[in-house]
């Protein structure tokens, strides 16, 4: 089980268009819970922005979400006009392949970006995916997540935050 990502940004925003044409990457694969939206479901107008202007480069998107809240998955992927797949169960790889297969892209070309260690980067490493590891977008998280934070953040010590790692 491979614990580490292939890159590691603070936010979603500091991935470039550059980065992603450096690594050859034409897709993403998005978390959304302490990546793209806060614990509130506040979505920030630089997170949108984000999403435009990649788009506009022509990077395609995917979420994939853990959460069995299909409602709030759902609004977020209105606002960014990115299709879902809620209640994915990550690591596993089911939800990982369906996304490969409806963006029909090479599993070397999509990478994924997630606030988690276990879920969104191990993941994405069993399916041969690029990994981009982002930090929560605040402390507080679910019960399910927090006695996660603890081992992960041991991880994070060994990785230093770098567009290449």
């Amino acid at each position: 089980m491979n614990l580490y990502p292939k890159a590691y940004f603070s936010k979603v925003e500091e991935i470039t268009i550059q980065f992603l044409k450096e690594k050859k990457l034409k897709a993403l694969i998005l978390d959304i819970d302490n990546t793209l939206i806060d614990y509130n479901e506040n979505l920030s107008e630089e997170k949108v922005n984000w999403v435009k202007e990649l788009r506009g480069q022509g990077i395609k998107f995917y979420i994939l979400s853990n959460s069995n809240n299909k409602k709030k998955v759902e609004n977020v992927s209105k606002k960014l006009n990115i299709p879902y797949i809620n209640f994915a169960k990550k690591p596993l790889k089911m939800g990982f392949l369906k996304t490969k297969k409806e963006l029909k892209e090479e599993a070397d070309k999509i990478g994924v970006v997630g606030d988690q260690i276990f879920t969104d980067i191990v993941g994405g490493n069993r399916c041969n995916m690029f990994t981009i590891l982002v930090d929560p977008i605040e402390e507080k998280d679910f019960f399910y997540t927090a006695w996660k934070r603890p081992l992960e953040n041991k991880i994070k010590s060994k990785i230093q935050k770098t567009k290449h790692i």
